[in-house]
């Protein structure tokens, strides 16, 4: 019996052999597609972000200006002030005769007739009760200031109120005492949120300090912000193994132990 089946197209064949292979499903997470109030509030936000930190400074800073220029413009005689020929008032004028005053009064007290006239101010000062202690320690602290360095070398964790709270404090010096032992002591600043320029001063022995491993500046930034601005991660500066440590792993129970395979 003969065999009645077509041959097989050659067009078809070469059509199935080119056809491509499946796609393969595209895996992973999709992000939903945010609405227009969503994408609005984001701008919006984003905007307060930006702009914030910016207005906030130049008005401190316009507030200042104009402070000095309302107390410098008196020591400029209306016929040298621009502001008596002009209708409006330039702002900035007498912080520019404020620093000019500043350079010339630095000008004169360092020559040898300025340092003798500042030499007997301070003897003079330092015989009134009250204001030689203003005066030494104003003078004491724009010097340490005006020197170029910080005033922190270093931040620190201490145990502060009190055992198991522990509070970001800031190293500024060392001194001796006379507590038996002859144990060197650290002055440690320990600042307020958010306002560090208040605090309180202790001494304490170093091994009582743990430092660690940030800049006096991200510690900085760590109190003003209320620790909203904070590293993931307080690694302790080594080596830091002293008496602060040994107490938490003393009152820290220890892990079971594990099963051994």
């Amino acid at each position: 019996m003969a065999d009645h089946r077509e041959p097989p197209d050659p067009t078809a064949a070469q059509a199935a052999g080119s056809e491509a292979p499946a796609r393969k499903p595209v895996t992973g997470t999709i992000r939903p597609r945010l609405g227009l109030g969503a994408r609005l509030r984001n701008y919006f936000l984003t905007g307060v972000l930006v702009t914030t930190p910016i207005v906030i400074t130049s008005y401190v800073a316009w507030i200042v200006v104009r402070f000095v220029d309302n107390r410098a413009d008196r020591l400029l005689p209306p016929e040298y002030n621009p502001g008596t020929y002009l209708p409006i008032s330039i702002p900035g004028l007498g912080l520019v005769v404020f620093i000019i005053l500043l350079t010339l009064i630095g000008m004169l007290t360092t020559g040898y007739v300025g340092r003798l006239f500042t030499r007997a101010m301070d003897g003079v000062v330092a015989r009134v009760p009250v204001l030689r202690s203003i005066y030494g320690a104003t003078k004491q602290i724009l010097e340490t200031l005006m020197s170029g360095k910080s005033s922190f070398r270093e931040v620190v964790l201490i145990e502060f109120p009190r055992l198991g709270q522990w509070s970001v404090a800031f190293v500024t010096g060392s001194v001796t005492s006379d507590i038996p032992g002859g144990e060197e002591l650290v002055n440690v600043f320990i600042p307020t949120t958010p306002n560090p320029t208040n605090g309180f001063l202790i001494f304490v022995p170093r091994r009582d300090l743990v430092p660690l491993d940030i800049s006096v500046e991200a510690g900085v930034k760590l109190v003003i912000s209320g620790g909203i601005v904070s590293p993931e991660h307080l690694k302790v500066r080594a080596p830091a193994i002293g008496d602060a440590l040994l107490r938490v792993a003393a009152r820290c129970p220890a892990p079971p132990p594990g099963n051994v395979a």
